[in-house]
């Protein structure tokens, strides 16, 4: 198999799909797996990852009452083009599917199964085109991370799944004017603190943030941009916090109000307007809802 084959294979892989949701489910799947593959696990046991891959998508999912780690790791099996196929869990056959009422099949492996007997992980070809190029790992890894992740995310997946990021770089293309144009309507100022330090005159650790993901085909337009500091760009990007319909703060229910840090940084600016750009570069209410039901972290 040509290394053009296995880019192409992962590049088709299916992801579940509705209204703009996000599931990222198999590409932190698949992040995971090549960490392990560099470390000589070629063969992932469902019942020894579930636990890290449910921290996986706690961490850089979106939130959820609960969360399916055994999802990806079935689905990522079964592509609706066999030529695409990529994930292979040999005994399949000793798993059963769970059934509708109607006597379809729901798709879903029966959990106990899959602890019981899942073990899966790249098909052969594959993992041995991964194990002995190290190109083609980290082209893979970075194109994963650029189509599914902002930036501020990488370094950490990176170093939750076991991968040197110091060898990724995101080819996603970028507009240039992006920052700059976001950066004027703003005044070289965050939109939560109101931080706006400038050096030689050219304003420094502020960032123009994508409010709907580049990943997820937000546009580089101000209106989907916030200008924000460093700690600022990274706690949104995270959910820690993102914007009422009036365009007001809203603090994550689940941060550790008590921890060092949190009424200076998140607490104090809790339910107060964000600092506005110039007309008409306001947030737009279609990005600002995306983030709210995408990103936002915000259950209790």
């Amino acid at each position: 198999m040509t290394r053009e084959e296995v880019l192409r294979r992962f590049q088709n892989f299916q992801i579940w799909e509705r209204r703009g949701e996000r599931a990222p489910h198999k590409p932190l799947l698949i992040l995971y797996a090549i960490g392990k593959l560099m470390l000589g696990e070629e063969r992932l046991s469902y019942a020894a990852i579930e636990d890290d891959l449910r921290d996986l998508l706690k961490e850089f999912g979106p939130w959820r009452d609960r969360y399916r780690p055994q999802d990806p790791f079935w689905r990522l099996r079964d592509p609706r083009n066999p030529e695409d196929r990529v994930w292979k869990i040999p005994n399949a056959h000793q798993i059963n599917e769970g059934w509708r009422s109607d006597g379809t099949s729901t798709g879903d492996a029966l959990i106990g199964d899959l602890r019981e007997h899942g073990v899966g992980g790249f098909l052969p070809l594959i993992a041995d085109q991964l194990r002995n190029d190290v190109g083609l790992r980290f082209e893979l890894v970075g194109r994963l991370l650029g189509s599914h992740f902002p930036v501020t995310y990488h370094a950490d997946i990176l170093q939750a799944v076991g991968i040197d990021w110091t060898f990724v770089a995101s080819r996603q293309p970028r507009n240039p004017r992006f920052r700059p144009e976001v950066l004027e309507v703003y005044g070289d100022r965050c939109a939560i603190c109101g931080f706006n330090v400038t050096f030689r005159d050219r304003p420094i650790a502020i960032e123009a943030a994508h409010i709907k993901w580049h990943s997820a085909e937000g546009p580089d337009i101000p209106q989907n941009g916030m200008a924000l500091c460093a700690l600022h760009h990274k706690l949104f990007d995270r959910g820690i916090f993102t914007l009422s319909d009036q365009l007001t703060i809203k603090v994550s229910e689940q941060v550790n109000s008590a921890s060092l840090g949190f009424e200076e940084w998140l607490g104090r600016f809790d339910d107060r307007d964000i600092y506005f750009p110039s007309e008409p570069y306001l947030p737009d209410a279609v990005y600002v809802h995306w983030h709210t039901e995408q990103v936002f972290k915000g259950g209790s």
